[in-house]
């Protein structure tokens, strides 16, 4: 008997007990492919070597020191590289241990910047629909997914939410890829000046939205067009790329395709790449003066931020991403991969969209490519594709609700950045698999059409 709370009381996990690059062993001696890197997490895959020297030898100088009282060669280091790559004016590094602490400093830190800046009125907070920002009370009251905010909607603070920018679902045949994003673009003016234009303190939003849509990009033009938004109602950007940042696309960040530059901005995940838990939220000289010139003190904090182990495992991962020219190599097998998916899916009738950027990649299931109707939730496709890839050796993040919380599944893949191209086969065949098994079932037969 474990007394262990997982995360699904009914089926208890097996243990994995080893692994080694893209593979992750269970207690029985089964190989599982980890094609979507836990949750697009293990972008070096498994075992490096270099990382795990980073801790052990951190671990043997100083594992922990209290950031009210020091610094840390790691964390300075780190934040000197990262802020030598960022996009924009963003200056400051604020070190914390995942993505949903990442995400809820960065909205304590809005607040208190508008506070501090002499405009206390600004309290709003504007976010998208589908969106995904974390589970701490902040985060989860940003995100837009019903089903994971509908039991605690009581305790949740007022967000505002706006149409995604889903061109699949959302665009018209009467408009083109740029009219629709800026169509729904338009949405963010309109809802702060429903608002009232100063007392919206910022707009959270993900680049590429990952686990409840399914990695969909914005169409060339939308970010550009919030970016003056914002500018013109000194409403600050904060741009989560908790789960698409750190090379996951092709790009460090992944705004940098969008050529924007937020005020802040959220990274976590492919940071400590699974080593070590470690996000960060980084934020623009000017929000950061702002506070030092005034209180001098941001009133928020967290035992463990800053924590040399983390921060030195952050160093490694970041420093091999760059030494080793793994962005190229995204882009490379990102390229192989999408080939081979469409090869083999393309044409399926179940697969309505194929979509994404870099190593990170989204197939959105529906049950008619013509009329993108999606399945019944109640036939769980997405539930029993992850069973049926993991009975197959693969890990991958199948979800449902991509459409609105409840209606219609995708499979998100975010596997490793050292893949190599028979494991794209590997990955593309056990997919192809899983979804025969399931959709077999699942697809209308001749007589229901």
């Amino acid at each position: 008997m474990s007394n262990v709370f997982p995360r699904q009381i009914t089926a208890p996990p097996l243990r994995a007990v080893a692994s080694n690059g893209c593979y992750i062993i269970d207690e029985n001696g089964k190989r599982y492919f980890d094609g979507s890197g836990g949750a697009a997490v293990s972008c070096l895959g498994h075992g490096d070597h270099d990382v795990i020297k980073a801790i052990q030898d951190q671990s043997s100088k100083m594992a922990f020191a209290h950031t009210g009282f020091f610094s840390s060669d790691p964390a300075e280091e780190l934040a000197e590289l990262l802020v030598q790559h960022a996009p924009g004016e963003l200056d400051r590094v604020y070190f914390v241990s995942g993505g949903s602490e990442a995400v809820e400093a960065a909205l304590k830190l809005a607040r208190q910047f508008h506070i501090e800046n002499g405009e206390p009125e600004r309290r709003h907070m504007i976010a998208r629909k589908q969106s995904y920002h974390g589970n701490t009370l902040g985060a989860l009251a940003a995100g837009g997914n019903k089903w994971r905010r509908n039991q605690f909607e009581p305790i949740l603070i007022d967000v505002s939410h706006i149409a995604p920018c889903y061109e699949y679902v959302d665009k018209t045949k009467q408009e083109n890829s740029f009219e629709y994003g800026q169509r729904v673009a338009q949405e963010l003016e309109d809802e702060i000046l429903r608002l009232g234009s100063d007392t919206v303190m910022a707009f959270i939003v993900e680049p590429v939205v990952g686990a409840t849509m399914g990695a969909v990009p914005a169409v060339p033009g939308y970010f550009k067009r919030v970016r003056e938004i914002c500018n013109k109602y000194g409403v600050l950007l904060i741009l989560d790329e908790v789960m698409c940042g750190m090379g996951r696309t092709g790009h460090l960040f992944a705004s940098e395709v969008d050529d924007i530059s937020p005020d802040i901005l959220c990274i976590a995940k492919g940071l400590g790449a699974g080593y070590q838990p470690i996000g960060a939220m980084l934020c623009s000289k000017n929000i950061y003066d702002t506070i030092g010139n005034g209180s001098g003190f941001f009133q928020h904090g967290h035992t463990y931020i800053g924590h040399p182990v983390a921060c030195a495992a952050g160093l490694a991962v970041l420093r091999a991403i760059l030494d080793r020219n793994l962005l190229k190599s995204v882009k490379h097998r990102s390229d192989q991969l999408f080939d081979a998916l469409k090869i083999q899916l393309g044409a399926h009738p179940n697969i309505g969209d194929i979509r994404g950027r870099g190593l990170f990649i989204g197939l959105e299931l529906v049950k008619d490519r013509t009329t993108k109707k999606p399945f019944d939730p109640s036939l769980k496709v997405a539930a029993n594709i992850k069973r049926k890839a993991f009975e197959a050796g693969l890990i991958c993040y199948p979800m449902g609700g991509t459409r609105d919380g409840k209606w219609g599944d995708h499979i998100l893949l975010a596997p490793p950045f050292i893949i190599n191209e028979s494991q794209i086969t590997e990955l593309v065949e056990k997919v192809t698999i899983s979804l025969l098994c399931c959709l077999l079932y699942t697809s209308p037969s001749p007589r229901d059409s």
